[in-house]
Formats: structure tokens, C-alpha cells, sequence
């Protein structure tokens, strides 16, 4: 699920910093809001790598003991 929300949110801030989509609210800038989102997108992206690198190093041990009566 991050990665998958950190591109959505990579695309969506390229889209607003390239101008193909702008807003007409005055109290919203387009370009710093897109950068916000590039920011927040590239680091949702490493954050997931990162997590998934590490649950994938988990090494399970197993133990197993007879007894004999």
C-alpha cells in the first residue's frame, strides 16, 4: 500500500508543478503544493522499501525435540 499511495502522490504533485492542472483558489499555491506532494510521495516510496527490506531479512528458527520414553 505505500508504494502504490507514494506514486499516486508523486504523480499528482508532478501534474500540479508542470501546470497541466490549475486551481483558481487564492489562498492555494499550485507550484508549492505540488512540491509538498513530490516530497511526501518520494519519502512514502523509500519509507515502503525500506520496511519491506527489512520484513524480508525476518528468519524464523525452529526447534524440535523428541523424548523418548
Amino acid at each position: 500500500m505505500g508504494i502504490g499511495l507514494g506514486i499516486v502522490l508523486l504523480v499528482i504533485g508532478l501534474i500540479l508543478v508542470s501546470g497541466v492542472v490549475n486551481f483558481d483558489m487564492s489562498y492555494i499555491d499550485d507550484n508549492g503544493l505540488g512540491w509538498i506532494l513530490v516530497v511526501v510521495g518520494a519519502l512514502a516510496i523509500v519509507l515502503a522499501l525500506i520496511i519491506n527490506a527489512q520484513n524480508g531479512r525476518a528468519h524464523v528458527t525452529r526447534t524440535e525435540r523428541h523424548i523418548e520414553e
